[in-house]
Parts: C-alpha cells; structure tokens; sequence
C-alpha cells in the first residue's frame, strides 16, 4: 500500500512539475513596472513550454516552434500563449510573461 501511494505522489509531482509553475518566480521575474524583461523570456519558456513544444523548440506534443515568426506576427502569438488554439490552454503563463515570449518567440523566422 505504502509503495503505491509513493509511486501516485511521485507520478503526481512529475505530472505537476512539467505543467509549469513558477509562480513564485513570476513575481522575480517582474520589474518595478509590472513588465517581464525580454532577456527572461527563453527562461520563461524552458519552465513553462518545453515540456509540449520541446527543449530546442522541435516540438513534440505541441508544434514545433522554431520558425514560428515566420507563421505568426507577435500579436498573434501572444493570442495564442493567452487564450489557447487546438489542444493547447491558454493563460499557462501571465499576460506580462505572455507578451515577453511571444515577441521572443516572434524573431524565430
């Protein structure tokens, strides 16, 4: 019994662990402002998005991502980060971490 309740709490933080977080840091990587430096967005990314769309942005079970800007412009790709399209949910990161990815992630033509 025991060995199965550790195994389901293991399962679960693993689970929780690559659905993002990093709350506590959002409020790091904030400034005074409110507004996430754009230098913090790849980190952003690695602790929120690798898990679906891949380490080097090769996705997997998210599309890849490492041309997206040529596809979206970074309006579009923050609508997308903030309200979700196809199998992904939208709001996984805050609306300022949002706007920092997407104009990031808007320069990979």
């Amino acid at each position: 019994m025991k060995t199965k309740f550790f195994a389901l709490l293991l399962g679960t933080s693993i689970v929780l662990t690559a659905c993002g977080g990093g709350e506590e840091e959002s409020a790091d990587n904030a400034d005074k402002s409110g507004e996430v430096a754009s230098g913090e967005a790849e980190e952003i990314f690695q602790q929120n998005c690798i898990s679906c769309h891949g380490q080097n942005l090769e996705g997997g079970v998210g599309p890849e991502l490492a041309t997206v800007g040529g596809k979206y412009n970074h309006e579009e790709i923050e609508d997308i980060i903030n309200n979700g399209k196809g199998q992904m949910q939208g709001g996984i990161i805050e609306q300022e971490q949002a706007k920092a990815v997407a104009k990031w992630l808007s320069e990979k033509k």
